[in-house]
C-alpha cells in the first residue's frame, strides 16, 4: 500500500458473495450426487443434522445466525467466562480422580501424581471407596494447602467431610485458607439410590457443613450439584442443564432457609457437568451452563461477584468402551479439551481403562499427560473463551440454553428436583431419551469407533482388578448406561462360544464376480459381523452357484452373506443363495439394499438384507440366535 492508496482488506479483492449464492452451489452438487432436487433453504435444510433436544445443526453459520448477549469474561452472564482473565494466568485446574479402596495404594497414586502435574484430587471416600478412617493415610505427605481436596463420599458425606476437616486443622495450613470440597449432594445420591427416605436428614447434614465451611473455611464448597448421574442415566445435554439448574436451586432454597446470604450459599456450590468426544455440544453446554445459572443466580438477588458458576468438568464414562480401550485416549483427549475451551474451573480425564476396573498406574499417567499436553504444549488455556465469535458455537450455546431452561421449567413446575425424582418424572424422561440414541448406535448412525465400527476381534483383553461398587448404586435409583452395551452383549455371547468350542461362531461372506464388483461391500459386511463378535470368512475370493456349497462347508460357518455390485447379484444372487441353503445356511443375508428385486431375492433363500442404516444390533443379534450361540 502507499501513501496515497487506502489500506483495503484482503476480502476486498474478492466479489462478495451471499447465503442464496452459496445454496445455488449447493443445489448442484447434490443434483450431481442424486441425493436430491431441493433448491434454496431445501437444499440448505438436506446438509443440516439432528441432535439431541430438538437441535438441528445447519451446515452454514453466518452473522445472523448468532445467539444472545455474550457480555464479558467474568462479568454477567458468564458466557465467555467465570474470571476475567479465565485460565490465562494458571490454567484450569487439573483434578484427578482416585478410587482405590486400599489407603496405602492410594497414597502412593496421589503422590505419584501431585508431583506430575495434577493440581487437586478427587476422591471416592465411604461406601464403595477409601474407608473414613483411611482418609489420613491416602493424603499422608500431601501439603494441603497446595493442594485441594474433593470429596466423592456418597452417603458417607457428613463422616468423611469431619474427617477432612479435622485433617485440615491438624495440618500447618490454616482452615480459613483451604480450598476444595466436600462433596455434599443429598439430591444427587436421591438420583443413583432412589434412597427417598433419608433425604431430609442428608439435607440438614448438607446445610450443616455449607454453615460451618462458610464461617471457618469459605474457601471450600460444601455441596455439589452433580449432574452425572443424569448424563450417565442417558440424559441430553440440556437435561444435564436443567436437572443441574434444578438441584442448584433446591440447595439454595435450604441454604438461604437455614440463614445463609444469598452470597455465600452460592459460594458453597461447585457444578459438576460431563464432557463427551463431542466437542462443540461440550463447549456450548459448559458456555450454557453458566449463563443459565447468572440468571438464577440474578432472580435470587445473588451479586454479580457471587454469580458466576464453579464448574468441574469430567470426561464421560458413557462414551468409554470395555472392548479396544486404547481408542478411549482419543475420546478423553478430545472432551478433555472441549471442557478447557468450554471454559471449566476443574477438569478430570477418566483413565482409558476406567470402565475394566481400577486402572493402573499406566493409565493414570496417560490421563494427567493429556491435560498437561492441553496445557502447556498447546496452550488451550492461554486464550481466553477460544471459541467465542464462532457463530456455530454462538447458536449452539443459545439453543442449548433455551432448551434446558425449558426443561428446568418443567422440574420446577412438577414440584422441584426432589419431587420430579419421585414421581419419575426424570427417570421417565431420560429413558426416552436413551432408547431414541440406543436406536442410533443399534444403527450405526453414531458409530463407536473399536465396537459397532472396526471392531478387532483378535485384541488381547486389558484385565484390571475389579472396581468396588456402592452398596446402594443400582438398587432403586437412575440406571447406568454406556453407549456400547447393546455390543457388548454380543460380544459376550461370542467369548461364551470361543470358550466352550475353541472358535468363535463364523459367517460366510460370498464374494460374487470381479473384485471391482465385491470388494467393497465385503469389507462393509465384515465389519458389520465382527462388531457382534462374529468372524467372517472370505476364502475363497469369489464364490459362484456352483462354487459356493464346498466352499460354504468349508469354512464352519453357519450363516451366510452374499456381497457383491447390484448388477451381479442380478445375474447370479438367486442361484447362489439357493445353493446356500441348500448347503445347509441357517440364515442368508445380503450386503445392500434390495430394491424391486426384493420378493425375487427372497423367494431364492435370502432372509434378511444388510445395509448402511440397517440395525446392526437386530441382524446380529438373530445371527447368533440361529447359531445358538448362547
Amino acid at each position: 500500500m502507499t501513501a496515497e492508496s487506502p489500506e483495503l482488506p484482503l476480502a476486498a479483492a474478492f466479489p462478495e458473495a451471499d447465503r442464496a449464492q452459496w445454496q445455488r452451489l449447493v443445489e448442484g452438487v447434490l443434483r450431481k450426487s442424486g441425493v436430491t432436487e431441493a433448491s434454496g433453504a431445501a437444499a440448505e435444510d438436506a446438509l443440516a443434522t439432528d441432535l439431541q433436544d430438538g437441535i438441528r445443526v445447519r451446515p452454514l453459520y453466518t452473522a445472523e445466525d448468532g445467539g444472545g448477549a455474550l457480555g464479558h469474561p467474568g462479568f454477567p452472564p458468564f458466557v465467555r467466562a467465570g474470571r476475567p482473565q479465565g485460565g490465562a494466568i494458571s490454567g484450569w485446574d487439573v483434578r484427578q480422580r482416585h478410587t482405590d479402596t486400599d489407603p496405602r495404594r492410594a497414597n502412593a497414586a496421589v503422590l505419584a501424581d501431585l508431583e506430575n502435574g495434577v493440581t487437586s484430587l478427587w476422591l471416592t471416600v465411604g461406601d464403595g471407596g477409601l474407608p473414613v478412617s483411611g482418609l489420613a493415610a491416602a493424603l499422608e505427605g500431601v501439603y494441603l494447602d497446595l493442594a485441594a481436596v474433593v470429596l466423592d463420599a456418597g452417603a458417607d458425606f457428613a463422616p468423611a467431610a469431619e474427617e477432612l476437616l479435622r485433617l485440615h486443622a491438624v495440618s500447618e495450613a490454616p482452615l480459613g485458607e483451604a480450598a476444595g470440597g466436600l462433596g455434599a449432594d443429598p439430591l444427587g445420591l436421591l438420583a443413583r439410590t432412589g434412597d427417598a427416605d433419608a433425604l431430609g436428614s442428608r439435607l440438614a447434614a448438607a446445610v450443616g457443613l455449607a454453615l460451618r465451611c462458610a464461617d471457618e473455611a469459605p474457601g471450600m464448597r460444601a455441596l455439589a450439584v452433580d449432574a452425572l448421574p443424569y448424563h450417565e442415566a442417558g440424559g441430553s445435554p440440556a437435561e444435564e442443564l436443567g436437572t443441574s439448574l434444578a438441584t442448584g436451586v433446591a440447595y439454595l432454597r435450604e441454604l438461604t432457609g437455614a440463614g445463609l446470604e444469598i452470597d455465600a450459599a452460592c459460594r458453597q456450590l461447585e457444578f459438576r457437568y460431563a464432557a463427551t468426544a463431542d466437542q462443540f455440544l461440550t463447549i456450548a453446554k459448559l458456555r450454557a451452563a453458566r449463563r443459565l445459572w447468572a440468571r438464577v443466580a440474578e432472580v435470587c438477588g445473588a451479586s454479580p461477584a457471587a454469580s458466576a458458576q464453579r464448574q468441574h468438568a469430567v470426561t464421560s464414562s458413557v462414551m468409554m468402551t470395555r472392548r479396544d480401550p486404547w481408542v478411549n485416549m482419543l475420546r478423553t483427549t478430545v472432551a478433555g479439551l472441549s471442557a478447557g475451551v468450554g471454559g471449566a474451573d476443574a477438569v478430570t480425564v477418566l483413565p482409558f481403562d476406567a470402565a475394566l476396573g481400577l486402572s493402573d498406574a499406566f493409565a493414570r499417567r496417560i490421563a494427567r499427560n493429556t491435560q498437561s499436553v492441553l496445557l502447556e504444549e498447546s496452550h488451550l488455556s492461554k486464550v481466553i473463551d477460544p471459541a467465542g465469535g464462532s457463530w456455530y458455537v454462538e447458536r449452539l450455546t443459545e439453543e442449548l440454553a433455551r432448551a434446558g431452561w425449558a426443561w428446568f421449567q418443567e422440574i420446577e413446575g412438577a414440584g422441584g428436583q426432589a419431587a420430579a425424582l419421585r414421581s419419575g418424572l426424570i427417570g421417565e424422561r431420560l429413558a426416552a431419551t436413551w432408547r431414541r440414541r440406543s436406536a442410533d448406535l443399534a444403527h450405526r448412525r453414531e458409530p463407536i469407533t473399536g465396537v459397532s465400527e472396526f471392531p478387532h476381534l483378535g485384541e488381547v483383553p486389558v484385565v484390571r482388578e475389579a472396581a468396588p461398587v456402592p452398596a446402594g448404586r443400582g438398587s432403586g435409583g437412575l440406571p447406568r448406561v454406556r453407549r456400547d452395551d447393546a455390543y457388548e452383549r454380543l460380544r459376550a455371547r461370542s467369548d461364551a462360544h470361543l470358550a466352550a468350542t475353541g472358535s468363535r461362531p463364523k459367517v460366510f461372506l460370498a464374494a460374487l464376480g470381479p473384485a471391482a464388483a465385491h470388494t467393497a461391500r465385503v469389507a462393509f459386511a465384515a465389519n458389520l459381523f465382527q462388531a457382534g463378535g462374529i468372524e467372517a470368512v472370505h476364502e475363497p475370493a469369489s464364490v459362484d452357484a456352483g462354487s459356493v456349497a464346498e466352499a460354504f462347508v468349508r469354512s464352519g460357518a453357519g450363516v451366510a452373506c452374499l456381497c457383491s455390485g447390484d448388477a451381479v447379484y442380478a445375474e447370479q444372487a438367486a442361484a447362489v443363495a439357493a445353493a446356500l441353503k441348500s448347503a445347509g445356511a441357517s440364515r442368508v443375508h445380503l450386503a445392500g439394499r434390495p430394491g424391486e428385486r426384493r420378493a425375487h431375492y427372497v423367494e431364492a433363500g435370502v432372509d434378511s438384507f444388510v445395509f448402511a442404516g440397517c440395525d446392526a444390533v437386530e441382524v446380529l443379534t438373530s445371527a447368533l440366535d440361529v447359531m445358538e450361540v448362547a
